[in-house]
Parts: structure tokens; sequence; C-alpha cells
């Protein structure tokens, strides 16, 4: 099957890290953009960092940026998330998506024009 599948969520401790896996099956994520995601009970969806398809090049929110540092190892067809620093109010829904827009335009399309989804993968920061 054509999917996103994340993995690596938990519950982890205040300050504590998590490393998040965006992984594909049934196609290459060559080519793609792909980027994180994050939707906490009750609020909006949140753009948080994507990484470029071919050069590598990332861009983060300013929310998370300096704790949070997308990456991707094309040969194992996944992309990463790692978040340092956790805290309370980085609990939520983690997504990863996928599109073949390039990185500075990744973030402005629609929920529906992204050509894949993820099904999430629950973080939860408490002590």
């Amino acid at each position: 099957q054509v999917q996103l599948v994340e993995s690596g969520g938990g519950l982890v401790q205040p300050g504590g890290s998590l490393r998040l896996s965006c992984a594909a099956s049934g196609f290459s994520l060559d080519g793609y953009t792909v980027g994180w995601f994050r939707q906490a009970s009750g609020k909006e969806r949140e753009a948080l960092s994507c990484i470029d398809s071919t050069d590598g090049e990332t861009y983060t929110e300013d929310s998370v940026k300096g704790r949070f540092t997308i990456s991707r190892d094309n040969a194992k067809n996944t992309v990463y998330l790692q978040m340092n620093s956790l805290k309370p109010e980085d609990t939520a829904v983690y997504y990863c998506a996928a599109d073949h827009k390039p990185w500075y335009h990744f973030f402005l399309l629609d929920k529906n024009e992204y050509e894949y989804w993820g099904q999430g993968t629950q973080v939860t920061v408490a002590s």
C-alpha cells in the first residue's frame, strides 16, 4: 500500500527528547518535500518544519526553531524529526506529509493538496 507511517511518539518528561520517523511505503520519497505538522487537542493544525527533496534545504517555524531538527535518510526512505528540550505545550499528535512542491511553497498548501499524509503519532510531554 502507498502510505506514510509516523512512529516514535510516546510519553516523555519535560526537557526530554524524542525522534519521530516518517517512513514511506510503496513509493520513494525522492523528489518529495516532506514536512511535519502537529495538532493539539481542540486546536488547529500547526506547521513545524519541512525538508526539500534534493538539496536538503530546510525551513522551520519559529515556534520550534532551535529545538526541533528535520532530516532525511533517502536510503531508508525516511524523514525524521528530532525533538529536544520538550515542553508540555509540545503535546500533540504529530503528522508528516509529502508533496512535490518545493520547500518554499510547502506550508502554503491546503491540507487536501498534499499528496500524502501519515496517520499521526501521539507525543505527550508530562511529568
